[in-house]
């Protein structure tokens, strides 16, 4: 009997849940070792005068070989899912097509979800990255690899003291005058602001590329998980020679 690899993979991770927790609570209820045990007691009288006493029975709840034969049947059913599914990841490849070029050829399905999962940590990486101010020009500066703007002047000032005459002096009265501070211009600056951040285009068509990988990826593990593959039955063999 055949199946596709991607029905497998549909319901492995059901399989998984629904007998793993069997199993435990199988596990919990055959450590138990009174359902195991039964009793059939009856009472004898001694004479034809004696007391007649009630029997006791108890019944055995849980027998080991039907245990074991239901956790035979839990785990041959995992068993063989995992056989499927892992026998045909061996063959089970595609390629990851972008834009008519293959950039990995011939990628298992195993490799292809870890690309997968790489692909999108590479765009949360990518996103979080800093861009150029884009209130400011930038120029790339080829001998440094980095980002500069023009050359902006500023002058320094610097407060200086200096008096002022607001009243010139006469016969009867002195001048009057004032202290104020003044600005002048002591100096300049000259401003280049440089940066390695990446420019707002380069981003964006570095996240447009990895969104085109992205769905490059899914594309070919879709491909590669459409494989047509044998169902095996693994588990049957095995524990029938374990409780044999």
């Amino acid at each position: 009997m055949t199946t596709k690899l991607n029905q497998i993979v549909a319901i492995e991770k059901g399989v998984k849940s629904r007998v793993y927790s069997a199993v435990t609570e199988l596990h919990k209820e055959s450590q138990k070792a009174e359902p195991y045990t039964g009793l059939s007691k009856t009472y004898r009288k001694r004479d034809e005068d004696g007391e007649d006493m009630p029997g006791e029975t108890k019944r055995v709840r849980q027998v080991a070989t039907d245990v074991l034969a239901q956790l035979s049947k839990l785990q041959t059913e995992l068993w063989d899912v995992e056989a499927t599914r892992e026998w045909a990841n061996t063959k089970a490849r595609a390629d990851v097509v972008v834009d008519g070029r293959v950039l990995v050829k011939d990628a298992p399905v195993t490799y292809l979800l870890f690309l997968e999962k790489q692909v999108n940590d590479l765009r949360t990486f990518v996103d979080k990255m800093p861009t150029l101010d884009d209130t400011e020009e930038w120029s790339e500066d080829p001998n440094t690899g980095l980002f500069r703007t023009d050359r902006v002047t500023t002058h320094r000032t610097k407060k200086t003291p200096k008096v002022i005459v607001k009243y010139d002096a006469t016969k009867e009265h002195p001048a009057q005058t004032e202290l104020v501070h003044e600005d002048l211009v002591v100096g300049y600056w000259e401003t280049v602001k440089s940066s390695g951040a990446l420019p707002a285009p380069r981003k964006a068509k570095l996240l447009e590329r990895i969104e085109k990988l992205g769905r490059a990826v899914k594309i070919a593990r879709e491909q590669a998980n459409d494989l047509a593959c044998e169902k095996l039955e693994v588990g049957a063999t095995v524990f029938g020679w374990l409780l044999d």
